[in-house]
């Protein structure tokens, strides 16, 4: 399906773009802590608005 070079290249972007992705966050940390304070509640809050959908259509399935 896919050749070996294909593979290769693959697992050294994922491996190159984890890398960037944890030093570009450790650099905007402090800016994360000051401006997004509380968004873990509007991630609950969505987790939960999908929970109830999910509840609501298992209901009505019946």
């Amino acid at each position: 399906m896919f050749t070996k070079g294909q593979l290769i290249f693959a697992g050294i972007f994922i491996v190159a773009f984890i890398i960037a992705m944890v030093y570009s966050y450790g650099k905007d940390k402090i800016l994360h802590n000051q401006f997004y304070k509380g968004n873990y509640k509007i991630l609950l809050g969505f987790f939960a608005f999908i929970f109830i959908l999910f509840i609501i259509k298992i209901f009505f399935k019946h």
